[in-house]
């Protein structure tokens, strides 16, 4: 009984720690205030959403280096630049820049690949500027299952405006900041989600500016 209590008030005590310290650092994971709480583009795609975790990385490369590497995304394309053994299947993700992943549009699905069922739609090109912002809009139930946006949202889903907006910076740099726009429910959904958030997008920005920086730094590569 004694062990039961003191076990829960660990648990009790990591939780508003987390809550309270880790949270909001890693919700803002290497970004200014004016990137946390200044205007960000694709409100309008997420009706009602809330800005959800903005995250940045200053890349040693203009936008127009950046952009290629943004665009072919996709399970059965590049990759996410992540932890491929948790979001690709074990699939790598790509290390050089496919001219024949460059082509995309406004509506054309962006897939995820499953261990059981190969690449399945995940996600939609809702906006795209090349080389300023490539914004993905996914709407799912909790299983990850994509949801009909023209059909009443069901009690539990989530909804969300993925975003990659580049910034020019002096020196032919890159400020690439990740944010967006969701809406999550059930609402404690939110208080967890920058924690899995962190894990995948800070290696994902990790990957990208290794990866950029170090073709930025020789000849033109093709595939």
């Amino acid at each position: 009984m004694m062990l039961g209590r003191k076990l829960a008030g660990a648990a009790g005590t990591a939780t508003a720690l987390y809550g309270v310290w880790v949270r909001p650092r890693l919700n803002h994971w290497g970004a200014t205030d004016e990137e946390v709480y200044g205007p960000y583009p694709g409100a309008d795609v997420v009706p009602n959403g809330k800005r959800g975790a903005t995250m940045a990385v200053t890349i040693n490369a203009p936008p127009d280096e950046v952009w290629p590497w943004l665009v072919q995304m996709g399970g059965d394309r590049g990759g996410w630049y992540s932890w491929d053994h948790l979001d690709n299947a074990g699939r790598p993700s790509a290390r050089t820049v496919h001219p024949e992943w460059q082509d995309i549009s406004l509506g054309d699905k962006v897939k995820y690949w499953t261990r059981s069922q190969g690449p399945v739609d995940a996600w939609t090109v809702a906006a795209l500027e090349p080389n300023r912002f490539l914004g993905l809009h996914g709407l799912s139930d909790l299983m990850g299952r994509p949801l009909d946006a023209a059909q009443p949202r069901p009690p539990a889903y989530t909804e969300g405006l993925w975003g990659f907006l580049l910034k020019e910076l002096p020196g032919g740099r890159t400020r690439l900041v990740i944010g967006g726009y969701e809406v999550l429910r059930p609402r404690w959904l939110s208080f967890w989600l920058p924690l899995v958030v962190w894990i995948m997008q800070a290696r994902m920005m990790s990957v990208l500016k290794r990866n950029i920086e170090r073709a930025a730094g020789k000849a033109p590569q093709t595939a």
